[in-house]
Formats: structure tokens, sequence, C-alpha cells
């Protein structure tokens, strides 16, 4: 059997080290003795607020510990990996919130069938001893056309509900008035998954198979299976297959979603993610997005609610109002919260205009005389022989690197071909000089390109007043300078410095 490799000390110590590591690295949260607890070091604080209370099964950090904090979380419950936490710890979470001072206990639940008996259970028995105690069951998932017996499953759009909870906690609302508001805002709210690639419990294989040119459409944040898997296409044609699904009215878990509507978009890393791939998720989402008009008033981007290294993005959407932007954007000191603009996203170019880089050459007419005459015998003679040996140079160079070398000089042979009969040749050294810097830099690229154009740039400045052999020979030593200074090569170390030398 092959499991997949994971940076742990055990199996069955990896939920506690994790809460652990979490603990230690934030001075705002500690553990319950003899649970998987985490509650906020100043319990004091929640005297006479409701206190705010989640959790599920681990490797979904940083939920569900990772939200506890002032203006987020009272505390959470963490079961082991994908399976819900014990009635018992959601029990003893319930009592230290209320041995706190707490006026009343919510529970954020999502709408998996273990959360929702655990939490159910525990929240049963704290009634039965007269505690003031809710549940709101998160349900976002968008994928299935018709609606499960189960209902629809709780995503990534639970982050945001603890957001506005413990926000409305921090203001002192009264729990009746907090689960109004969730769940009005719970009908507005759709999330929609696409996976590259599954995950895997610690100790175990992947939850899942999927071939190299396949996603996976609308799958759970454990790895159940989604709707359809589909071949591989483009970022762009993803998120547009995500968002049409999600908001497709004949599907029977969709989203509303028209123009002109005001949303806040999360793009979240199931995991296995790049931050590369991520960021180019979130600009095809908002520019689709904005081409439907709908006006993005805040956009979270990152790792916010995970499947272990999942690879693949979830995409919530969420309508909303000015009061659930204020709850939105309220403070909090919970580590995992993204600390995001708190502006609505406009649709303008955010591009500044870039400083002319190249310098002033007041002398634009075709320059003629001996010395334009030889250089331009020398520049035919060299795009001539770097062009005929580019496949030599590559056979060299696949021995020692990635076999390009060829090619990026008959870049710059090119280049100088074009300079040559353009008749755009400089007529002196000091612009000579130059000109072939730029076209090294901007046409050869990789680091041959930068090597070539750190020396012929450096050789420049000793061009500047004189044209003259001593000159030249000062330039030739400036060049070779520069070389050793910023390639970090001496003479003898077989490098373009040894035969410049």
């Amino acid at each position: 059997m092959h499991h997949s490799k994971k940076l742990i000390n055990s199996v069955g110590s990896c939920v506690d080290d994790a809460l652990d590591g979490l603990i230690a690295c934030n001075v705002g949260i500690q553990l319950l003795q003899g649970h998987r607890v985490v509650i906020r070091s100043d319990l004091k604080n929640v005297r006479g607020k409701v206190a705010v209370l989640s959790g599920g099964g681990s490797g979904h950090e940083p939920a569900h510990a990772g939200y506890i904090g002032v203006g987020m979380l009272s505390g959470a419950i963490a079961g082991d990996v994908f399976t819900s936490p014990p009635p018992r710890s959601i029990s003893a979470a319930i009592r230290i919130m209320l041995r706190a001072g707490a006026a009343g206990v919510l529970l954020i639940v999502k709408n998996y069938t273990g959360d929702r008996l655990n939490f159910g259970l525990a929240l049963e028995e704290a009634k039965a001893e007269g505690i003031d105690v809710e549940m709101v069951i998160v349900a976002d998932d968008c994928a299935f056309t018709t609606q499960k017996k189960a209902g629809r499953r709780g995503l990534c759009g639970t982050v945001l509900i603890h957001k506005m909870a413990g926000t409305m906690s921090e203001m002192g609302m009264p729990l009746s008035e907090i689960v109004e508001k969730l769940n009005a805002a719970l009908c507005k709210l759709g999330t929609m998954g696409i996976c590259l690639s599954p995950c895997s419990v610690p100790g175990s294989e992947p939850t899942f198979n999927l071939e190299a040119d396949e996603l996976e459409l609308g799958l759970g944040i454990h790895g159940e299976a989604g709707i359809e898997r589909i071949k591989m296409m483009s970022a762009d044609e993803i998120v547009q297959k995500m968002i049409d699904h999600m908001t497709d009215p004949s599907n029977e878990s969709h989203l509303n979603l028209e123009a002109g509507d005001h949303i806040v978009l999360i793009v979240n890393n199931l995991g296995g993610l790049s931050c590369l791939e991520l960021n180019i998720v979130a600009k095809s989402a908002v520019k689709y997005l904005e081409r439907k008009e709908v006006i993005i008033e805040r956009a979270y981007i990152g790792s916010l609610m995970t499947s272990l290294e999942m690879g693949g993005t979830s995409l919530t959407l969420m309508h909303v109002d000015n009061e659930q932007l204020k709850l939105l954007d309220s403070r909090t000191s919970a580590p995992g919260w993204p600390n995001a603009g708190r502006h609505r996203l406009v649709r303008r170019c955010k591009i500044l205009s870039a400083p002319f880089l190249e310098p002033e050459i007041s002398d634009t007419a075709p320059e003629s005389g001996p010395f334009v005459e030889k250089a331009q015998s020398v520049l035919d003679k060299i795009s001539i022989t770097l062009l005929q040996m580019e496949e030599k140079l590559n056979e060299l160079d696949r021995e020692a690197g990635d076999g390009d070398c060829g090619v990026t000089h008959a870049r710059a042979a090119e280049a100088i071909k074009n300079l040559r009969t353009s008749n755009a040749v400089p007529g002196n050294g000091y612009q000579l000089l130059l000109c072939l810097g730029r076209i090294t830099r901007d046409q050869m690229g990789g680091s041959s390109g930068a090597l070539y154009s750190i020396s012929l740039m450096a050789a420049a400045q000793c061009l500047k007043d004189n044209n003259n052999p001593t000159a030249w020979a000062a330039a030739m030593s400036s060049g070779i300078e520069a070389l050793k200074r910023y390639g970090g090569a001496e003479p003898g170390d077989r490098t373009m410095v040894s035969p410049a030398s």
C-alpha cells in the first residue's frame, strides 16, 4: 500500500501536535485540559456576550482553531482528521463558556452528518440543563443540481459566517438576533470547488484517483465525489465553468446572481495549489464576475478552508449589504483571517505608467563614417557566426545545462541583424555599446543576456568622452570586472570571463 509522505511525528499524534504548534505561536489562544478544544486566552472578555463555537474534523486548517480571536470564534473543537469531534469535548467547550459568564452559546456547524449529530447531541444536553445555546448549520455547496437527502454540504462559506457571528457577539447582540441575521446570510451564500489532485489522510492512501489530464468538479472538502470529471482546461475556462454552474437557475442548489449584485468573493486554496496558480484563479474570477457586471465589494484570497494537501480551489460568493460589510470589515485578532483590503474592487486600470528606461540620444539620423562602417562589418560577422553555430552551442549546452545556449545567442544575432539592416548603428563607441547592451538585455534573455548586458553597459562608461584605443582597452577591462563582480566568476573558472581576461 502506498502512503503519501507527511511531515509529521506520528499518525496518532498529528492532530495534537498541530494544535500545540498553533497555540505555541499564538498567545491569544489556549488549550482546554483533556480535550482537543482551543479557546481564547482572554475568556474574561466573553462575559456578557454570546460565545461563538465551531469545529469539525482536522485537516481543514486554518479552520477552525485559526479563527479564534476577538471578533471571531470564542473557541473551536477539533476531531481526528476528517472526523467529527466527540460530543463530550463539545459539551466541555459549551460549559467553559458558561463558566466564563457568556450570555448564551452559538454553535456554527458545517452540514455533515457526523458534525450535525455530535454537535446536536451536545446542544440537546446543554438545553436540558437550561443553557441558552443555538446552532446554525452552514450548507453552501452549489455542486448538486438536485437536492440530496442530506442537503448541501458545508464548505468555505462557513468562514464568512464565523466572522459575522464573532463581530455581532463583540457588539453585544443577543443570541436570537445573531441567529436570525446569520440565517438570512446563509440564504445568499454559495461555494463551488474544483480539484486537480487528491489528498490523503495521514497513514492512508489518497482518498481517490484522478488521471493526469482530469479535473473533478464539485467535490467536498473530505474528498467526497464531485458531480463531474472533466478534461484539463485553462484557468479562465475552469473559473467560468464553476461560476456558471453555481449560478445556473436549473441547478437546485444554485446561487442567484445578476448584474448589479453586490457580493464578496473568496478564492480559497484547498491545500496544495501554488500561490502563483491561486492568483491566476483570482484574476480569472474577478474578470469574469466583472464581465457579468457584478460588484465585488471584497475579495479574500488564500488558504481559508483546506483539505490537507488537495490540489484545488474553491470559489465562494455571498450577497452582502452595508451592514454585513461592516461585520466583515471589523477587526479581529484571529490568526487565520485574511488581512484583506476594506474597499470595493473597482473597474479601472491599475497599471502605473512606466518611466522611460533608455538614455536620450540626440542624433537620430542614420550615421556614416569609418567607425560606423567598421562597426557594421564586425556586427555582420558576429550575427552570421552566432546563427551558424546555433545548434552546435545547443549541443554543447545540453551536456552541462538546459540546451538553449544556441537559441539565446541566435535571438541576439537576429536583433543585431535588425539593427544593422535598419541603418541604426550608432556613430560612436559609447552609444554602440549601450545599444548592444539593451539588445542583449531585452532580446536575448536568460543568464547570458544579463551577463552580456552588464558587461556592455559597464564598458560603455569608459567611452563616454573618448573613442580612442586606450579608452577601448579600459572599456574591455571595465566590462570584465563587471562580469566578475555580478556573476561571481574569476579567470580559470571556465566561464566567459576566462577567454575575455
